[in-house]
């Protein structure tokens, strides 16, 4: 699914973005719900990035990549934890391309993320390269998604990836609400 996003930048560069895990759902542009074998995933576009938020029969956990005031966690090349009953990796890393080669790149992803069914894609104004898509599937037990934010005007790309799987049945990740998915 491709939407514009009528708002402006909030995260205007790659080293705006910040990371965090277990917020309680922030505001959204557009939203892109999903059941993936017994897990409801919901795709959220921010004007500040994404959100995805996670509900399975055993818990609820969040991941939040956006531009948020007063962080004080930057965007991790790589994070594995283990919060209560999930067991959760991310990974990030940031591409530097030519304008040509992001162009490119840049309709690549979007072709991909568009015509998949579960895929999100939000367009900001002023620039066809200027986006946030998002991908989710489930595979061998574990809720998987990727993740790209662009930033024409820099020529970056920064590309995320996540796994997200109970360990153990019951339990919670974060402080996400029962109302939160």
């Amino acid at each position: 699914m491709l939407t514009t996003l009528n708002t402006s930048y909030t995260d205007t560069r790659a080293a705006d973005l910040a990371w965090a895990l277990g917020r309680e759902p922030l505001p959204a542009l557009a939203t892109l719900d999903l059941e993936l074998d017994g897990a409801n995933l919901q795709l959220r576009l921010l004007g500040a990035s994404h959100q995805v938020l996670v509900e399975q029969e055993q818990g609820r956990c969040s991941e939040t990549v956006a531009c948020i005031p007063g962080s004080s966690t930057p965007l991790p090349l790589g994070v594995a934890k283990r919060v209560d009953d999930w067991e959760y990796e991310f990974a990030a890393r940031v591409e530097v391309l030519s304008p040509g080669s992001f162009a490119g790149r840049a309709q690549e992803l979007l072709a991909l993320v568009c015509d998949h069914p579960n895929g999100l894609a939000g367009v900001f104004p002023g620039s066809p390269h200027a986006f946030t898509a998002m991908l989710a599937q489930r595979h061998d037990g574990h809720v998987h998604w990727r993740t790209w934010h662009a930033y024409p005007q820099d020529g970056q790309l920064v590309a995320t990836r996540t796994r997200v799987g109970m360990r153990v049945p019951a339990g919670r990740c974060g402080r996400l609400s029962r109302s939160g998915v």
